[in-house]
């Protein structure tokens, strides 16, 4: 396999500058192309509910600042930190891309917080096929997407992305059957009704400071990973890609803003070339679970691996480290985008490089 790939593979090095510009102009045309085909047709039941979400969640906000306590402010934070890490650490790293296994306890603590087509967006990005398409313009791809009916491609091309792990998952199933019931209990219901029995806050303060105001804050800030992490910031892993490190995202997703190396490297747990928790506080969670026992097969990318792909696509922003491996043109070839470990088209070197760096016997 690995003569096939030295022999069939169109190397960066050996595609001149102005070829690779050709190459993005003319992917851009076809993207454009695409983005006019589509009819986008409007789901007003949808779009009023986004309205009356933000109307509540403004109102939320006044209430926060000039008439709730400060043990519901404090309440709210709370609650938004754990529905957050149920997205990060759970939908996202955990379910969507396999970065790393948990025992049930964490699973169902995860599953807990964040009551998925993610993996279709990281297989088709920026193509018909994902969801929140960011060729379509900033607010389509934040909260856009949303209130429209999706394209023929998300639905035809998203049963192409293998699922089967997910639906092996009893956790998972469970919260798939029971997901409006477990809505109403834990996002709705436990968030208003603490404030207002434990410390008499007037129950419709609670509803919009806790509830109202939590969950649109939540839901545009992880939005924001979908439109503006696809628009502002640097591309030191792959320039020819949309996703780009943001690390003002960043910090405000608790790691998810280093956009640019998760879509080039989505098996890797940290989702970022990180080697603190200072903009990534997810990853200081796993390592907590990790050392604990409940999280364990933790995958990240080598540092070998990262050093050739950062010199054969990267922008420049990122400085190439002096390392002592003989590079070898012909390696870590990714023409295809994939989802996350598990995907069929992940390289076979890939694979073996992740396996051998984290000492891992699964397959």
């Amino acid at each position: 396999m690995t003569s096939h790939l030295k022999n069939t593979a169109i190397h960066e090095n050996e595609v001149s500058p102005k070829l690779s510009c050709q190459y993005e102009q003319t992917g851009l045309k076809l993207a454009q192309k695409f983005q006019s085909e589509y009819k986008q047709q409007i789901v007003w039941r949808k779009v009023f509910q986004f309205i009356l979400l933000h109307i509540g969640g403004l109102y939320g906000f006044y209430l926060k600042l000039f008439v709730c306590s400060w043990k519901t402010f404090l309440w709210t934070y709370l609650c938004g930190i754990a529905s957050g890490q149920g997205i990060t650490a759970g939908a996202h790293r955990l379910w969507a891309h396999r970065t790393y296994k948990a025992k049930l306890p964490l699973r169902i603590i995860l599953m807990i917080c964040q009551t998925i087509d993610h993996r279709v967006h990281h297989k088709f990005t920026d193509t018909n096929a994902d969801p929140h398409n960011s060729t379509r313009g900033l607010f389509y791809s934040h909260i856009g997407w949303l209130m429209v009916k999706r394209h023929q491609d998300v639905k035809t091309k998203g049963k192409s992305v293998d699922m089967s792990d997910l639906d092996a998952d009893p956790v998972v199933q469970f919260q798939k059957k029971y997901y409006f019931i477990l809505v109403i209990i834990f996002c709705l219901s436990i968030p208003t009704a603490v404030p207002w029995y434990f410390w008499d806050e007037a129950i419709w303060v609670s509803w919009f400071v806790a509830t109202m105001l939590r969950i649109c804050a939540s839901l545009n800030v992880t939005f924001l990973v979908n439109s503006l992490a696809h628009k502002w910031g640097t591309k030191p892993y792959d320039r020819t890609i949309g996703p780009a490190e943001n690390g003002f995202i960043a910090f405000l997703t608790y790691g998810e803003g280093w956009h640019n190396y998760h879509h080039v490297f989505p098996w890797d747990y940290k989702t970022g070339e990180l080697g603190d928790y200072q903009l990534n506080p997810t990853t200081m969670l796993i390592d907590f679970f990790a050392k604990i026992g409940w999280a364990y097969d933790l995958k990240t990318v080598s540092p070998e691996m990262v050093e050739k792909r950062v010199q054969r696509t990267g922008d420049g922003s990122r400085k190439v480290r002096t390392t002592h491996f003989i590079l070898d043109k012909n390696s870590n070839v990714h023409q295809d985008h994939i989802w996350g470990w598990g995907d069929v088209d992940m390289k076979y070197e890939d694979i073996q490089d992740v396996k051998y760096y984290n000492h891992l016997k699964e397959g």
